[in-house]
């Protein structure tokens, strides 16, 4: 059994070279693997299942076929995709996963997270993801028009952006307290998440150990385990 974890790509129309990317290890890495787990922020904006970017359809074709070769393909919501919906999960086969999940792996069962849950410090990000993830709150926004969702999108980009540039390196981290208190209620040794952007095989107390995956930017990241263990891979975007 061999599964991969990929997280933070971030894909948009300015930058066509991560769709690439994204697309050429679908068609080969991707390949030989059993599963596929994609935890959160594979799209830098979803404004809902009913518009896909024409750059990004490639990409709805390519999970599609991946999963219909026989490879299993899991989906966690990120902060940045968190209206990815049933309408994707049918067009590409995927399986939407909930913000916290067990699976089990070669080496024992494994915590599955975004990760931005755990930066407890942010309380103002913490407020403003609650209401992101509100049901109400996100029927609303799915009724509003393409332009005026968009729009909406672009302006949240814009306020991220600006908050990110005030706060500090250690207000966006992770939060260790939380780490293990959501270790300890999912009864797991090992914990892999993304939203950090801080690729890192972190071993913490009682042979615990955190695995941060990285984002797709200036180099791309996956994880991959199989009977032999855990590796955090680096590669080339070209």
């Amino acid at each position: 059994m061999r599964t991969l974890f990929i997280s933070d790509l971030h894909l948009h129309s300015g930058r066509p070279d991560l769709t690439r990317a994204l697309l050429h290890f679908l068609a080969s890495t991707a390949q030989e693997c059993d599963q596929l787990y994609i935890l959160g922020d594979l799209f830098e904006a979803w404004i809902g299942d009913d518009f896909i970017p024409e750059d990004l359809q490639p990409v709805v074709d390519a999970l599609n076929a991946l999963s219909r070769s026989g490879c299993e393909i899991f989906f966690q919501h990120g902060n940045r995709d968190f209206l990815v919906g049933q309408r994707f999960a049918e067009l590409t086969g995927v399986q939407i996963l909930g913000d916290s999940e067990i699976i089990e792996l070669a080496s024992g069962p494994a915590l599955l997270m975004h990760g931005d849950q755990l930066c407890t410090d942010d309380h103002a990000y913490q407020a403003l993801r609650q209401q992101l993830r509100n049901p109400q709150w996100q029927q609303a926004v799915l009724a509003k028009s393409v332009t005026e969702r968009l729009e909406m999108a672009k302006q949240l980009r814009m306020a991220s952006e600006t908050q990110t540039a005030d706060k500090s390196t250690e207000i966006m981290d992770v939060n260790p307290q939380a780490v293990q208190q959501a270790m300890a209620t999912a009864n797991s040794d090992l914990l892999i998440h993304g939203h950090t952007h801080r690729p890192a095989v972190h071993s913490l107390e009682a042979g615990k150990r955190r695995i941060v995956l990285g984002d797709w930017d200036k180099s791309g990241w996956y994880l991959e385990a199989s009977e032999q263990g855990e590796k955090l891979i680096e590669f080339n975007l070209n």
